[in-house]
């Protein structure tokens, strides 16, 4: 399992489980990489990068013909974004959760499928974290529900998953 970090401490900390760990900024650290994976996680990333298509595009590179890239970033289009705005007039930035100020990059459903596309990935499906808070309910509600109308402005989180195109 290899693994990249830009953090020092946390890429100490991933060295203790991790075969390998790049340490450093994403695009460099990932032109050290040559190696194939069959597994790509790529978990809340992209909205702190300044150009996360072209790591999408290295990621493309490293990738097995069979193999898979999994993706989560937060949603742009959730209710307590459009909230801040439209009730105080400001987004509202945090020291840390949705409104992260280290998040420099903010992706809707469609935001995502569009730069995975271009990256060279088909995106085989994706589903908000409404889908998963109701099912921990016990809910049961249609995917089409679920990922349609609430998962685009209840989810607080999108996750994807693309193969090589």
């Amino acid at each position: 399992m290899t693994g990249v970090e830009i953090q020092p401490e946390a890429a100490a900390k991933a060295a203790t489980v991790y075969d390998r760990v790049e340490v450093g900024d994403a695009r460099e650290a990932l032109m050290g990489i040559s190696d194939e994976f069959d597994t790509i996680l790529c978990y809340d990333v992209l909205e702190h990068l300044v150009d996360p298509g072209a790591i999408l595009g290295r990621l493309r590179e490293l990738v097995a013909a069979n193999g898979h890239l999994h993706v989560s970033v937060p949603n742009a289009r959730h209710r307590s974004l459009a909230g801040e705005l439209i009730v105080r007039g400001t987004f509202g930035y945090t020291e840390m959760g949705h409104r992260d100020a280290t998040h420099i990059r903010w992706f809707t459903r469609k935001d995502m499928q569009r730069l995975l596309g271009q990256a060279g990935w088909a995106v085989e499906g994706s589903t908000s974290s409404m889908t998963h808070r109701l099912r921990e309910l016990r809910f049961k509600v249609p995917a089409g529900v679920s990922n349609g109308v609430a998962g685009e402005f209840f989810g607080r989180v999108w996750y994807l998953l693309a193969r090589p195109a």
